[in-house]
């Protein structure tokens, strides 16, 4: 049951990372991204998808196990807002970078 429960944690949060990547490449626009501060569209849409797909594997693992259904879609909601609001906190700072971007 525990690892079906992290396998749903790890499954919100790439899920839900995925979504504004999508979004915001879909409608045209430059977004973060771990390979630049200022992604292209096209860049975007490209990271959203290994995102969904390593949340929709994780989240056909953490389904595969024994655990109860309820207890699996609160920690994959859980952990989807606490990315979501992780994200939306840097984000909002203009001056936002990860560690490694060097511009």
């Amino acid at each position: 049951m525990a690892l079906s429960l992290i396998a749903m944690f790890f499954a919100g949060i790439f899920l839900a990372n995925g979504v504004p990547h999508f979004v915001k490449g879909v409608t045209g626009q430059r977004h973060m991204t771990p390979f630049a501060r200022s992604s292209s569209a096209m860049t975007n849409v490209l990271w959203a998808a290994p995102n969904f797909v390593v949340g929709s594997v994780l989240l056909w693992l953490g389904l595969e196990q024994d655990a109860p259904g309820v207890a699996q879609a609160a920690v994959a909601g859980v952990a989807a807002l606490l990315i979501s609001v992780r994200l939306a906190v840097m984000w909002s700072d203009p001056d936002a970078r990860l560690p490694w971007h060097k511009d």
